[in-house]
């Protein structure tokens, strides 16, 4: 297979067209990373990463539900040995993608083979030894999957002939340059970042996990960016919308469609579709995150859930104020939280040990100031939608 049968690498037609998406991104990423307390902005990454793992593997195919992920998060893995391999696909996912939200990824450029092969390894190395064994559909094989090595099998994904394992070095080369930064502009990376998602996922360089893969190094990127933070995450507007998701990705591998479909083998129309689609449904997300997070909506939600806990007698008097400090300053010391009720000292300690125990508020050590926590069975009181209703209603969330 030559290389020339992946160009063009990038939606050159289109650079004026997809100005405005990538301007209207950064503007709005921007706005909702300056609205909510920094402090507070570490408790809602921590939801947004199993959200965003929960989409993904759903995406897979694989539906871990929301409160199986808490569990598994606190090490309480189910019996059952399919649901507990699924929960520890979950950690696994959870583990890098806080691993880039913290900074503590490698050093080179995410849109390059060096670091999905970290993010592989990564992943892979955390998995359960039967979800690391492959089916070959053409000779029956079973094939063991390597964490952060380059496939060794021919592989179909569709209809697409994904390169053989020996030409992947070029492919990859190629992949490496065309994305580099520099030479490309931060503009020009975030014109490209669907092109850059596409083009990984036509390479299909793993045996296995290459979509977890690729959307991982998306949600990296655009951080490296300064456009992605832990606040949202474009997995969820991609799961929301999977068929268009997958049918414009195969359009994106198909031929290119006459003389005025680009210069290369592949369609250049179909490349800037899925470019305006990914960076339209990033904006889609940094909305829908930013109408959640709003600090006077979420505090009504929140104060309404509360106050039925409380008349159901399943939290004591007070626990809302404790809350409220929380959304407003970030974290609560814990001697204030009998100013904050406006109870005795016995009376605090009870709200205190009440809201820890539900896992509402969370601290490093027990002297440490409370912030807030979100788990998973106040999660669609407080924040709505973030799962599918289906996933609610089932009591899951």
């Amino acid at each position: 297979m030559n290389i020339s049968h992946m160009e063009p690498m990038l939606p050159e037609a289109a650079v004026e067209s997809l100005e405005e998406p990538a301007f209207t991104l950064t503007a709005e990423a921007n706005q909702l990373a300056g609205r909510i307390h920094p402090i507070l902005q570490e408790s809602v990454g921590d939801l947004v990463r199993s959200m965003n793992c929960y989409y993904s593997n759903l995406i897979e195919g694989h539906n871990t539900h929301p409160r199986d992920i808490d569990r598994a998060l606190a090490e309480e893995f189910s019996d059952d040995a399919k649901k507990r391999s699924l929960q520890r696909e979950a950690v696994a996912h959870i583990h890098v993608q806080r691993l880039i939200d913290h900074g503590n990824d490698p050093a080179v450029w995410p849109a390059t083979t060096a670091y999905a092969r970290w993010i592989h390894r990564e992943f892979c190395e955390r998995l359960p030894e039967d979800m690391l064994w492959i089916d070959n559909p053409d000779s029956g094989e079973r094939l063991r999957l390597l964490p952060g090595r380059l496939r060794q099998a021919d592989v179909m994904i569709g209809r697409h002939v994904a390169p053989p394992p020996d030409e992947l070095p070029k492919f990859l080369a190629r992949f490496d340059k065309a994305y580099a930064s520099p030479p490309l502009s931060r503009l020009r990376q975030l014109q490209a970042a669907g092109a850059t998602h596409h083009r990984f996922l036509w390479i299909h360089p793993f045996l296995d996990g290459n979509g977890r893969v690729t959307r991982l190094m998306s949600h990296a990127l655009l951080k490296r960016l300064g456009i992605g933070t832990s606040l949202w995450s474009v997995a969820r507007g991609l799961a929301r919308q999977q068929d268009r998701y997958k049918a414009l990705l195969m359009a994106a591998d198909g031929p290119r469609e006459g003389d005025r479909d680009g210069r290369g083998n592949l369609s250049q129309r179909a490349l800037i579709e899925f470019c305006r689609f990914f960076l339209e449904t990033a904006i889609d997300q940094v909305r829908f995150m930013r109408d959640l997070l709003d600090p006077a909506q979420l505090l009504l939600r929140m104060e309404i859930h509360i106050e039925e806990e409380v008349r159901a007698k399943r939290l004591p008097k007070g626990s809302f104020s404790v809350l409220r400090e929380a959304v407003v300053a970030g974290e609560v010391e814990r001697g204030n939280v009998a100013n904050l009720t406006g109870q005795g000292d016995r009376a605090a300690r009870m709200v205190t040990s009440a809201l820890v125990e539900r896992q509402m508020l969370v601290a490093k050590t027990h002297r440490a100031p409370l912030r807030l926590a979100f788990p998973a069975n106040a999660t669609e009181r407080w924040l709505p939608l973030l799962y599918p209703a289906d996933v609610a209603e089932a009591g899951d969330v």
